[in-house]
């Protein structure tokens, strides 16, 4: 048996099979080539086996996925000779002719966030948390049912959604398959893209296959669709209209040209939907192939447009328009493991569920990549479009913390000039710099954009995919996609999830080993007054600034309430009323109306969004406050901090020597009082949005009736007596309606601000009472557990601190056989 094979089995704490391997002579390459069958011939006792298996797995997953971080002799040397020069010059890249070191066993162990090592120690704690459970006494005891709770509250759910906008043609498809280097995962080129379906892409970890999930509108929606376009196309004579051919091209890709002589019933038929049976009974079509590119060929009917020739020529029907969503997982990339990368099309669906999926993806987004072509990346209106339209539902009313303007083709001039591959890079170095400079510039001068997010949120990038391929003229870092796989390396980083799962489970086994202590009662009793009083002091710290907050809150929509009944009907006038003759406009109302408010034209022409329009005034009147009080960005927190800072000073008690009896309690209070502000956070993040948003939700709730009351407006003087209606009801009820879209963001802020206290003081009370008040009789000796969570939580802080062990008695044998060790 080689040294490795004997420091893997040390390293998973599996030491009592190193005469078994030592036996069999297994070196490192025989360890890779075990089988299941061998495995239970020499391992015949479950647990050791399966715990076993399950390193083995991990370790040859880690092998193939990441050789470098598992051990010394799986470093790879980039090779120095790997370069050509056909006709080009050999570029350096990346250090290649740099010396490669292996890492000592220490920086192995170093716990690198994502490494190997960390899903080591966060499997170990998860198995060690599990057998605790297993061993917590059924008895309905109300510190064993704590226990029990706390054991299966503990989680390390992460998820990043990076949204990336931009229009056909900008680049975004193969952005992504370089990013995430899988080639020809995404059809890019110049077929066009249908601007309604949302692709989501992220990892694939349960097989090596490419799959596939495509989410349909419901039967009904679709019907509900076909109506109006129909209606539409009857109504609107101007053939060479956008929308009109918009719409023609919707149902021509479905249907070809069945649909123009058949009624939305007919059309409606099971023959058409043969091939996707999912469609009529409301169910995911699932798709899994081998290879990137079969995926890509399958999903073409139900993410891109009719194309006239080359990929997807001979499809003969097109299932796009009845598209919602489309999930691809793409197997063995670490990129995308705790990432979901969503290609987005703009807002302002014609159809109302997509559009809601739209604005709840947009608003889960922590980043968002607005791709543009860099030598128009300055003055491009639709890119600026996008970020503007965009805004409100990223920053105040979503979490996004990074806006990454992303500037693709900037190798574009080498194409266009003939000169030295030294000069070709330098001119592209030069004209990117320009590009960064311009955007940047620009961005600062976006006012209403700067209300959701400050300078420090944008960064610009200028990529070239083909040469991140090709290396042709720039180094690969010259094409800053490494910079972006940096970003995405980043947002995968799970070591704060893992810090807090491993921080909580730490806790928890304090709890149980100092609850097993007898005795010390004075000091427990004069531990647990200290606490009240602070936590007392402590909430009161909080609960002022939300009062505070509050107020202000109110005064700003007392403000947005009166400037938007004074100022209300001259926002609908230039919505109903603009400057256009009234058979042009007709059509524009008559979208409006159907789509409850909501109108995007399909090329030209900005989105109508009367909804927002008329709650423009309260959401401006808050938008400042709300960013102060809910930051996307920086590490301050909710509410100018105050729950950030909400502390008991456990830490500092644990320092004096006369509450080392009830050390151990104290670790636990301070990790479950880290725990609670993780969680609050994160509701407070969730519920922000809604809060946010409920100013335009209620104007819309308000404005239903009226938009129900102009769709049955037919005949004659449609257009006045549409326009009548909406008159009517927006200046009959602005006294009432514009209040109330007030009161219902305070009573919500209200509430939030009341739950989070509620928490905060209950969760932390039971802890206190059940950490001091109670001696266990019936709980399990975990000191060998806590011993090993120690040891992995230092690992995973670096810290080389040590904590005394306090066991409740003597420790067990194999704890005692640890600790000498």
């Amino acid at each position: 048996m080689d040294d490795f094979v004997r420091n893997k089995l040390t390293e998973w704490n599996l030491r009592q099979l190193i005469p078994i391997f030592e036996e069999h002579e297994i070196d490192k390459e025989s360890l890779y080539c075990l089988d299941d069958q061998e495995i239970a011939d020499w391992i015949p006792i479950m647990g050791p086996r399966s715990k076993f298996k399950k390193r083995l797995k991990l370790l040859k997953e880690q092998n193939t996925e990441n050789p470098e971080t598992v051990d010394s002799s799986a470093q790879v040397c980039p090779s120095t000779s790997d370069t050509s020069d056909k006709g080009k010059r050999k570029l350096d890249l990346q250090g290649e002719s740099s010396q490669c070191q292996p890492p000592t066993r220490k920086q192995r162990l170093a716990n690198k966030p994502g490494s190997y090592s960390e899903k080591i120690i966060l499997s170990d704690v998860k198995d060690i948390m599990s057998c605790v459970r297993q061993k917590i006494p059924p008895q309905d005891n109300k510190l064993n049912m704590f226990l029990t709770k706390k054991i299966c509250d503990l989680k390390t759910d992460k998820r990043e959604v990076v949204g990336v906008f931009g229009k056909t043609g900008a680049g975004k498809s193969s952005l992504i398959n370089a990013v995430i280097e899988v080639k020809n995962l995404l059809p890019s080129g110049d077929v066009s893209a249908c601007t309604s379906v949302m692709i989501k892409v992220e990892a694939n970890t349960h097989n090596s296959k490419y799959e596939a999930d495509i989410e349909f509108i419901t039967k009904e929606e679709w019907k509900d669709e076909l109506w109006f376009s129909k209606n539409f196309l009857g109504d609107n004579a101007d053939q060479d209209d956008d929308d009109y051919q918009d719409i023609v091209e919707k149902l021509s890709a479905l249907y070809g040209e069945d649909w123009k002589n058949k009624s939305p019933d007919d059309l409606i038929d099971g023959k058409y939907f043969k091939e996707i049976p999912e469609f009529l009974l409301s169910n995911e079509k699932n798709l899994t192939v081998e290879t990137a590119e079969e995926l890509s060929a399958k999903l073409v009917r139900y993410t891109r447009s009719d194309p006239k020739d080359g990929e997807g020529k001979d499809i003969k029907r097109w299932y796009w328009p009845l598209v919602k969503c489309v999930t691809i997982r793409v197997p063995n990339n670490d990129l995308l493991k705790h990432v979901t990368l969503v290609d987005l099309p703009g807002n302002g669906d014609i159809n109302k569920n997509r559009d809601e999926m739209w604005k709840t993806l947009v608003g889960s987004c922590s980043t968002v990549w607005i791709v543009t072509d860099r030598n128009r990346a300055a003055s491009e209106p639709e890119a600026w479009k996008i970020l503007k339209s965009a805004s409100s539902f990223m920053g105040n009313g979503g979490q996004c913390q990074h806006i990454h303007f992303i500037c693709t083709k900037s190798d574009y001039i080498a194409k266009s000039n003939h000169r030295s591959a030294a000069d070709v890079r330098a001119l592209i170095l030069k004209t990117n710099d320009r590009a960064k400079k311009e955007v940047t510039e620009k961005f600062s001068k976006l006012n209403k954009v700067k209300k959701h997010f400050s300078d420090e949120s944008l960064k610009v990038f200028t990529v070239s995919s083909d040469e991140f391929l090709e290396k042709t003229y720039l180094y690969r870092d010259d094409t800053e996609i490494p910079k972006l796989q940096k970003f995405l390396q980043d947002l995968n980083d799970c070591h704060s999830e893992t810090l807090n799962y491993v921080s909580g489970a730490r806790g928890i086994l304090s709890l149980i080993q100092g609850a097993r202590r007898r005795g010390g009662a004075d000091i427990k009793t004069a531990v647990y007054t200290v606490l009240q009083l602070k936590m007392r002091d402590e909430l009161d710290k909080v609960r002022k600034p939300m009062k505070e907050t509050y107020l202000t809150f109110e005064k700003c929509l007392s403000e947005g309430v009166e400037k938007s009944i004074s100022s209300c009907e001259k926002v609908l006038k230039s919505v109903i009323h603009p400057n256009k003759s009234g058979s042009a406009f007709h059509k524009t109302l008559k979208c409006i109306v159907e789509h409850d408010g909501n109108y995007k034209p399909k090329k030209k022409g900005k989105q109508i969004n009367l909804n927002m329009k008329l709650s423009s005034c309260l959401t401006e009147s808050i938008d400042e406050e709300f960013k102060k009080t809910f930051p996307n960005e920086g590490e301050r927190g909710p509410f100018n901090g105050v729950l950030n800072s909400f502390s008991l000073d456990t830490k500092m008690m644990r320092e004096k020597t006369e509450n080392k009896d009830v050390e151990l309690q104290l670790i636990f209070l301070s990790t479950e009082e880290e725990q609670i502000k993780t969680k609050l956070n994160k509701i407070i993040r969730k519920r922000k949005k809604t809060i946010y948003s409920s100013l335009t939700t209620t104007i819309e709730t308000n404005m239903q009736k009226c938009y129900d009351d102009a769709k049955k407006i037919k005949g004659t003087g449609t257009l006045s007596k549409m326009r009548e209606t909406i008159e009517k009801h927006v200046l009959g009820s602005r006294n009432v309606m514009f209040q109330k879209a007030k009161d219902v963001m305070l009573k919500q802020l209200d509430y939030l601000m009341r739950d989070i206290l509620d928490d905060l003081e209950k969760t932390m009370q039971e802890s206190i009472e059940l950490s001091l008040k109670t001696d266990g009789v019936l709980i399990p000796d975990v000191t060998l557990e806590l011993l090993m969570v120690k040891d992995h939580y230092k690992k995973l802080k670096g810290s080389s601190d040590e904590e005394p062990l306090i066991c409740a008695g003597p420790p067990s044998p194999a704890a005692a056989q640890l600790i000498t060790n």
